[in-house]
C-alpha cells in the first residue's frame, strides 16, 4: 500500500528538517513525500532537496495559502492513502505509517482513520505541552465542538475524488469544513486509532491572535450552517474551550513493550 504524505511549507527552514527526518525514518516501505512550497525566500527548498530521502516531488511557487498548497499536493498524490504533515510537525516514531497501512489493509471498507496528537514546545519537540486524546465519531458530535485532529487524518485517495478537496472560501477553517463534509455529511466509514500519530509545534496562523481565533470560529459556524448544522457561535466556542482545557490535563500514553496493541495501532 502506497501512502502519500503532503507537506505544505513556506519559509520553514527552521523546522522542516525535523519533518523530513521523521518521514525518512518511517518503517513503512512505500511512501511518496510531496513538498508543496509557497515560494519560500529562505532555505526551505534547499533543505528539502538535501534531506528529503522519501521526497518524490517539490513544487515551489506562490499560492493562495496553506489550503491551496494542500490542494496542489492532493492533485499530485498517487498513493492509496493520503496524509498531511505540515512543515513544523513530525511523526513521533518510525511506526506511524506502518500502523496506518495496517489499519487500511485490514479493513478494505475503511475510508479514513485518525489518531491522537501531542502539541509540543517550539524549541523542544520532546516536550509535550498538550495531549489531544481523540475518540470515535458519533453522529452530532460536530455540533458540540468535537473534531478529530486534522494532522492525524489519513484518507483513501478516492474519498477526495468523490467528495472534493479543501474549500478555499474558508481561509482559516477549511480543514474543519472538509472534516465535517466527509464525516458528518457523507458519513464515510472511519475509525479512531488510539495512538499518538503526530507531534505538532504550538503556534500556527489561527492562534497568532485572538482576532484570528474568533474569525476561525465564525468560519466554522458558517461552514456548519452551510451543511445543515445549527450550532450557536457562543456555544460552539465554549465547547471548544472546554475540550482544549482538558488537553492540558491529559497525559500522553507511555509506550510499553508489554502493552497489547490492536492490529496496526
Amino acid at each position: 500500500m502506497k501512502i502519500s504524505v503532503v507537506t505544505a511549507a513556506y519559509n520553514s527552514a527552521v523546522t522542516i528538517a525535523d519533518t523530513l527526518r521523521s518521514v525518512n525514518a518511517q518503517s513503512h516501505p512505500d511512501i511518496e513525500h510531496l513538498i508543496i512550497d509557497g515560494g519560500s525566500t529562505d532555505e526551505t527548498v534547499a533543505i528539502a532537496r538535501e534531506l528529503g530521502e522519501r521526497v518524490v516531488r517539490i513544487v515551489s511557487e506562490k499560492d493562495r495559502g496553506i489550503y491551496d498548497a494542500m490542494n496542489k499536493g492532493l492533485a499530485l498524490a498517487t498513493g492509496d492513502v493520503i496524509g498531511l504533515l505540515n512543515s513544523d510537525d513530525l511523526y513521533p516514531d518510525p511506526g506511524v505509517l506502518a500502523a496506518v497501512a495496517a489499519e487500511f489493509a485490514g479493513d478494505p471498507g475503511l475510508d479514513a482513520i485518525w489518531g491522537d496528537l501531542c502539541y509540543v514546545a517550539q524549541g523542544d519537540t520532546g516536550k509535550v505541552v498538550r495531549y489531544w486524546r481523540s475518540s470515535e465519531y458519533q453522529p452530532g458530535l460536530f455540533h458540540r465542538g468535537w473534531v478529530p485532529p486534522h494532522p492525524t487524518f489519513f484518507v483513501r485517495r478516492e474519498v477526495y475524488q468523490r467528495f472534493g478537496n479543501f474549500d478555499l472560501r474558508y481561509r482559516l477553517a477549511a480543514d474543519w469544513e472538509l472534516l465535517v463534509r466527509f464525516i458528518e455529511v457523507h458519513r464515510i466509514r472511519t475509525r479512531h486509532c488510539p495512538r499518538v500519530m503526530v507531534h505538532m509545534r504550538l503556534g500556527g496562523a489561527t492562534n497568532q491572535s485572538w482576532s484570528n481565533v474568533w474569525k476561525q470560529n465564525e468560519e466554522i459556524v458558517r461552514a456548519a450552517r452551510a451543511h445543515g448544522l445549527r450550532p450557536s457561535l457562543v456555544g460552539f466556542v465554549l465547547g471548544k474551550l472546554w475540550s482544549r482545557s482538558r488537553q492540558f490535563l491529559s497525559r500522553a500514553p507511555v509506550d510499553r513493550p508489554d502493552r497489547p496493541v490492536r492490529r496496526g495501532c
